[in-house]
C-alpha cells in the first residue's frame, strides 16, 4: 500500500498545478479587457481593432510563450502545435457561447460587419496551415534551414490581414462622441503590462505541467495539447470576452475571439523557428490536421452568420451557425480522444 499512495497523490498534484496555473492566466486576463477598454478610449480607436490587435495579441501571448516552451523546454511539439490549433477551436466555441448567453439580441446581428474580414482571414490562414501539415508530412515543402516555407507564408498571410482589417478600419467615420475613459492612460497602461507580465510568467510553467500530465494519465502529447494546455491558454480569451459582455463591449469581444486565432496561427512560424530539429509541421502527428479543418470549417460558417446575419434562433436557444460551432467542437474533441 505504501508503493501505491505517491501514485495516487502525484496525479492529484499534477492538476492542482494545473489548476492553479488556469486560475493565473484567467485572473490575468480578466484585467487585460478593463485595461484594453480604457486604452481604446483615450487613443480614439475602434473597439473592434483594440480587440483584435492589443488585446488579442496580449490573450495570445500564453500561447506564445507555452509553444516556445513547449519546443525548446519541453521538447514536445504536438504540445505546442495542438496547443495553437486547439485554442483556434475553443475560441470559435467562445463566440457561440457569447451569443447563446447574449440575450439582449442575436450577436451576429449587431456586431460590426468589419470582423468579416478577420473570420474570413481565419479561414485563409487555418485552410493554409492544413495544407503546410499535410504536404510537409508528406515531404513536398522545401525548407530553409531547419525552418520550413511554410512559416514565412503564414507571416505573409497575417501581415497581409492586418493591413487589409486597418485600411478598411480606416474608410469608416470617425466617431463624433468618442467614449469617456475608464482610468488615467497611465494607469491602464501600467496594468496592461503587469496583467501580462502575468500571463507570460504562467505560459512558460504550462507546457511542462502538460507534458507531465500526459505522462502520469497515459495521453499522447497532441491530446493534451488539444484539449487540456489549449484550454488552458485559452482562459484568457474566455476571461476577456466575459468581461467585455459586462461592460456591453460587444465587438471588443468578437474582435478579441477572431483576432486571437490569427494571431495564434502566427505563432506555429515562431514554434518552427524555435524548433531546432527540423521543419515543425513534420515533426508532429497527422491528427492536427482535423483541428486545422474543423476550425477552418467553423470560421466558414461564421462567416456566412456575419453576413446573412440570422435574426432567429433554433428553439430560443442561439443561431444555427453557433449550434453548428459547438457541434463542430465537440466532434473534433470526441475524435481527439479516440485517435490519440
Amino acid at each position: 500500500m505504501s508503493n501505491q499512495f505517491p501514485a495516487l497523490v502525484h496525479p492529484l498534484a499534477i492538476w492542482l498545478q494545473f489548476g492553479f496555473c488556469v486560475a493565473l492566466i484567467g485572473l490575468a486576463g480578466a484585467r487585460l479587457i478593463r485595461y484594453g477598454d480604457a486604452i481604446a478610449s483615450w487613443t480614439g480607436m475602434s473597439r473592434s481593432w483594440i480587440g483584435l490587435i492589443l488585446v488579442a495579441s496580449v490573450t495570445s501571448l500564453p500561447e506564445l510563450v507555452t509553444g516556445l516552451s513547449a519546443v525548446t523546454i519541453a521538447r514536445a511539439p504536438d504540445l505546442a502545435v495542438g496547443d495553437v490549433l486547439g485554442s483556434c477551436v475553443f475560441n470559435l466555441a467562445i463566440l457561440a457561447a457569447v451569443d447563446i448567453g447574449y440575450r439582449k439580441a442575436p450577436l451576429y446581428g449587431v456586431v460590426s460587419h468589419q470582423h468579416l474580414l478577420s473570420a474570413g482571414f481565419g479561414v485563409i490562414l487555418l485552410a493554409s496551415t492544413a495544407l503546410l501539415l499535410l504536404l510537409d508530412q508528406q515531404g513536398l515543402l522545401p525548407a530553409l534551414g531547419h525552418v520550413s516555407l511554410g512559416s514565412p507564408l503564414l507571416l505573409a498571410l497575417y501581415l497581409l490581414a492586418l493591413r487589409a482589417i486597418y485600411l478598411s478600419e480606416k474608410r469608416l467615420p470617425a466617431s463624433t462622441e468618442p467614449e469617456p475613459a475608464l482610468m488615467p492612460l497611465r494607469t491602464a497602461l501600467t496594468g496592461y503590462a503587469l496583467a501580462a507580465m502575468v500571463v507570460v510568467a504562467s505560459g512558460i510553467w504550462l507546457p511542462l505541467i502538460g507534458v507531465e500530465l500526459a505522462r502520469v494519465m497515459g495521453w499522447s502529447n497532441s491530446l493534451v495539447g488539444t484539449l487540456f494546455v489549449a484550454l488552458a491558454t485559452s482562459v484568457p480569451e474566455l476571461a476577456t470576452t466575459w468581461a467585455a459582455l459586462r461592460i456591453g463591449a460587444v465587438d471588443l469581444a468578437v474582435g478579441n475571439l477572431l483576432g486571437s486565432n490569427l494571431f495564434d496561427l502566427l505563432i506555429l512560424a515562431f514554434d518552427d523557428l524555435a524548433y531546432l530539429d527540423g521543419s515543425l509541421y513534420r515533426a508532429v502527428s497527422p491528427l492536427h490536421m482535423l483541428s486545422a479543418l474543423s476550425a477552418c470549417l467553423m470560421s466558414g460558417a461564421v462567416v456566412v452568420a456575419l453576413a446573412y446575419r440570422p435574426a432567429a434562433r433554433v428553439r430560443h436557444i442561439g443561431s444555427w451557425a453557433s449550434l453548428a460551432l459547438l457541434a463542430v467542437y465537440l466532434l473534433n474533441g470526441l475524435l481527439q480522444y479516440l485517435h490519440s
